[in-house]
């Protein structure tokens, strides 16, 4: 039989066929095995799409194209339903003779014999690849976070009520909600291409630090969610928490730059057995409750200080209660008038004269009373509040140094804390030129601290402390040897004072002192001024002048003091009789 008169046989067959969807046209993929399976007629479209030749494809089967992609049971499944006489129609992925894969939408239709068993099968195939490609982007798209390439928050919803419904298991599951610490410093000062492959590099370091059957996802931002199955004990929850704190305290490296990052970790619990008790309760109610009570932990492990984990009980519940109220109270808490600028003596720790203060931020609320700043302060960095908010301590304390020099009162300096919000603040040299115009202040009476996470991006750090500079403003490190930053860049920078952060200096009693002489040195060689803060023991005092430290701050010395006070403090003697 010519390859003529099957094309012709084929068309005149094919419409007689009411179970055939599509009319045969120019881009039907055809061809006709016998009951074997064996090819004995392929067209042109078939080689274009295959890659072989007709002479490759005729006498073999299928298999020639099998792409590895189906199971055994979806090939058996077809047979049964052509062996008995039936139409079948579905999509196969198939491979081309070059390796690459394609889909096609294939109809089979068995031709029958006088006793109704199949003597050859008509396929007709359509190219669906394109369709097969977009579909897969979308669903990339729809379940996962396109730049770490982990699930989205969708896919996470939609594990988690799989889990929820169909395990019996007594065991539990865990939520690990996690957020990033300082990555909006990191953002900010260093970009976001950085911040993004920065991302990347903790979604696969998350995925290291997990079991194969455990779930990591991102929710957005920074955040992570990580499920845990199979749990027995919390022990295996505390170490999964410990194990990734680990692994991204460790530096990441992007585009020659040495980065550090840590993490908040808060975690919620279920155990399987309670979910089969409730089992009355919406799956969508119950994630979202796990959730939510994750996130409030996670919170609370930020507020601790961040690079920790907390787990979720009913009194956080409480404190996230609070947490809203006082952000609440807040927003309106300036305009009320409710802040107030305390200072804190600055002493020279070799003949005992106060040579500056620091100005600290005080809160008094009508609902709430005295709010501690560490309370607060991590409220206003959050919100933005701390812009605003940071400005007015500026002007305020400005306003006073001014008034005390108006008055005699021997001060050099008043230190003034930036955050890092206010320090990326494009409007920060302008404030404060305005301010010390409007004071009027001499620029040489104000001292800015910054914190060494501040240090990330050196560029950007040395071009906003150089214009501070040359205002003729001092510029202070708060709290050096908490954070990250390198020496070799520090001494690149126009910084005047290291302030020794009060940790190391309450830890000379426990063999610690080293420690502070080694920093105090090391200041000093790089031609830094050394502030020891929260001095409250004589030994302390002894152990700093010792190693070299001239200025300190403390509770040994004084509280911080309203301005109103300040002048009878330094008429008084008492500081004398310390030492």
């Amino acid at each position: 039989m010519n390859t003529k008169y099957i094309e012709i046989e084929l068309e005149n067959t094919l419409k007689k066929l009411n179970d055939i969807e599509f009319a045969l046209n120019q881009s039907s993929i055809v061809a006709i095995t016998d009951r074997r399976g064996i090819i004995n007629f392929v067209n042109d479209m078939f080689c274009e799409i295959s890659k072989y030749s007709r002479e490759e494809l005729l006498g073999q089967d299928h298999s020639i194209l099998n792409s590895g992609y189906h199971s055994n049971t979806f090939f058996r499944n077809m047979w049964k339903t052509i062996g008995s006489g039936n139409v079948w129609k579905g999509e196969i992925k198939n491979k081309a003779k070059d390796g690459t894969f394609y889909w096609v939408y294939t109809t089979i239709v068995p031709f029958l014999d006088d006793q109704g068993k199949p003597y050859q099968y008509v396929s007709i195939r359509y190219d669906i690849t394109h369709r097969k490609i977009m579909e897969k982007e979308i669903h990339q798209l729809a379940f996962y976070d396109p730049l770490t390439k982990l699930p989205n928050r969708t896919s996470l919803d939609k594990h988690l009520k799989y889990i929820l419904s169909n395990k019996t298991s007594s065991n539990q599951i865990a939520i690990l909600f996690l957020d990033l610490d300082r990555f909006k410093s990191i953002n900010d000062t260093l970009g976001h291409a950085t911040g993004d492959a920065l991302l990347k590099q903790v979604g696969q370091r998350l995925k290291d630090s997990v079991r194969a059957i455990d779930f990591v996802s991102r929710q957005g931002g920074d955040e992570f969610i990580i499920v845990l199955e199979d749990i027995h004990e919390r022990q295996e929850i505390t170490a999964v928490a410990n194990r990734i704190i680990e692994t991204l305290s460790s530096p990441f490296y992007i585009q020659d730059e040495k980065i550090f990052t840590s993490t908040s970790i808060g975690i919620s619990e279920v155990s399987l057995s309670d979910m089969q008790k409730n089992s009355e309760a919406k799956l969508e109610t119950i994630i979202e409750q796990l959730t939510k009570e994750a996130d409030i932990a996670m919170y609370h492990a930020k507020n601790m200080g961040g690079g920790t984990y907390q787990f979720h009980t009913s009194a956080l519940n409480k404190k996230m209660t609070r947490y809203l109220r006082l952000e609440n109270q807040l927003r309106q808490a300036l305009e009320n008038e409710e802040f107030s600028v305390v200072y804190q003596p600055l002493v020279n720790l070799v003949n005992h004269t106060t040579v500056g203060v620091e100005a600290l931020l005080r809160w008094n609320n009508p609902i709430f009373g005295e709010v501690a700043p560490s309370e607060f302060i991590p409220i206003l960095e959050e919100t933005g509040l701390i812009i605003p908010i940071g400005k007015w301590v500026l002007r305020q304390a400005c306003k006073q140094m001014k008034l005390w020099k108006d008055d005699g009162i021997p001060l050099s300096r008043v230190a003034v804390n930036l955050s890092p919000r206010q320090f990326l603040n494009s409007y920060l040299i302008n404030d404060i030129t305005q301010i010390l115009q409007d004071t009027p202040l001499e620029p040489k009476c104000l001292e800015l601290e910054i914190t060494e996470s501040m240090v990330l991006d050196i560029k950007r750090t040395t071009s906003v402390l150089k214009q501070l500079k040359d205002l003729g403003i001092t510029i202070s490190v708060d709290d050096f040897g908490t954070g990250y930053s390198s020496l070799s860049y520090l001494k690149h920078l126009p910084i005047d004072n290291l302030k020794i952060d009060k940790s190391f200096i309450q830890s000379v009693n426990q063999d610690g002192e080293i420690m502070v002489k080694t920093i105090i040195d090391i200041g000093k060689n790089l031609n830094f001024n050394i502030i020891a803060e929260g001095i409250e023991t004589k030994e302390q005092l002894s152990i700093l002048k010792t190693g070299g430290c001239h200025i300190g701050q403390g509770y040994l010395f004084s509280h911080p003091l309203p301005a109103h006070l300040l002048p009878s403090y330094l008429n008084e003697t008492l500081l004398n009789t310390i030492v």
